[in-house]
């Protein structure tokens, strides 16, 4: 019975679908087009669904910004600005040291300072200048060969009133920078608070003018070797006693460990500046040299000043026995220790005294 109702069914529903043919393809004809509609719609104006992508952890390399470049002095071993800083023209002044000269100006606000006997017992300061600029400086004087032979390995300008046979020979060869006041008299003047031959005077506003004018506007040297600071805990040299010659040019030191320097005294009291105070250098240095007095143009000092000798280095504290060296002329004095190696100086201002051999000592506790 179910077999014989299917083609019954499918006749009337051909039957059904020919007499409402037209009615068929009307519907048909409307679901194709809303369905290209609805297509078009989907492709056009239904906004994308955006695909979530993997998230990228990036890798940023850290990078270490350089050190800055840092310059030191030649002379001092201090951080200067710039490099054109390291090679401004050094000067040497000859300052005096009599009685009639202190206090004297210019010896604290420098760089380093030669210190020996000029004649007769009494000491004569050859100081050093690069960075510093004081703007009054003496009473100057007049220069020793010795003297000559030290500030010839700094490249210097050499400022000082006449000198020795000797030493005017040496500093007139032509291979110095000499800028005598005898022939530069506009650069020094005298005061009339003091006497003559202790009156004279000069100031950086000349001397830097005066070494423009001849073209001194460099200097190209090799300094001490120089070290950073390193104060002792247990200082073992805080009392230096340096006799040079007699009481009244005897010198002695007392280390104050807050400013890692030594204070100067001389002739038993304070040495001071007269303008800027107690001078108190960060390295004292006693060379032990050999000296001697002979008859030229009057009683003048021989002091061997190329060779080698014995030398003590007081500086962060401490007390060093070593040896100096200087090679030639224009070499430069080193120091070694007892192996030969190389002892650096602290950086700062280096007072070296020349201590002559057998009439000289140095004592320390």
């Amino acid at each position: 019975m179910e077999t014989d109702e299917k083609p019954k069914l499918r006749a009337r529903l051909t039957k059904w679908a020919r007499q409402h043919r037209t009615i068929l393809l009307i519907i048909g004809g409307f679901l194709l087009v809303a369905g290209a509609t609805v297509a078009v719609f989907m492709i056009f104006f239904q906004k994308p669904v955006a695909t979530k992508q993997p998230t990228a952890t990036a890798t940023i390399a850290k990078v270490t910004p350089p050190a800055p470049v840092k310059y030191y002095s030649p002379l001092t071993g201090e951080l200067v600005a710039n490099e054109a800083a390291t090679t401004q023209p050094v000067t040497a002044v000859m300052i005096e040291n009599s009685p009639d000269a202190r206090p004297q100006s210019g010896l604290k606000n420098s760089g380093v300072v030669f210190e020996a006997i000029a004649e007769a017992g009494i000491t004569r300061f050859l100081v050093l200048y690069q960075q510093e600029k004081p703007q009054l400086i003496g009473p100057v004087r007049s220069i020793r060969l010795y003297d000559a032979e030290w500030v010839a390995a700094f490249n210097a300008s050499i400022a000082h009133v006449g000198g020795s046979a000797g030493g005017l020979a040496e500093v007139r060869d032509g291979s110095y920078r000499d800028i005598d006041q005898f022939f530069n008299g506009n650069s020094y003047w005298r005061s009339t608070d003091r006497y003559a031959p202790h009156n004279v005077y000069t100031s950086f506003a000349k001397l830097d003018a005066l070494n423009a004018a001849k073209g001194y506007t460099t200097s190209n040297f090799t300094g001490f070797s120089r070290v950073d600071a390193n104060p002792s805990a247990t200082p073992t040299a805080t009392k230096i006693d340096v006799t040079i010659s007699s009481p009244l040019y005897n010198s002695s030191y007392t280390y104050d460990k807050a400013t890692n320097t030594y204070i100067r005294y001389q002739a038993g009291a304070p040495h001071l500046d007269r303008e800027d105070g107690q001078i108190a250098p960060t390295v004292v240095v006693t060379m032990k040299v050999d000296e001697s007095t002979v008859m030229q143009d009057g009683y003048r000092e021989v002091i061997t000043t190329i060779g080698s000798g014995d030398a003590t280095i007081f500086q962060n504290g401490t007390a060093q026995a070593v040896t100096w060296h200087k090679t030639s002329k224009t070499g430069q004095i080193t120091f070694t220790d007892a192996t030969g190696k190389d002892v650096p100086l602290v950086r700062g201002q280096t007072w070296i005294a020349a201590v002559p051999n057998g009439s000289g000592s140095v004592t320390w506790q």
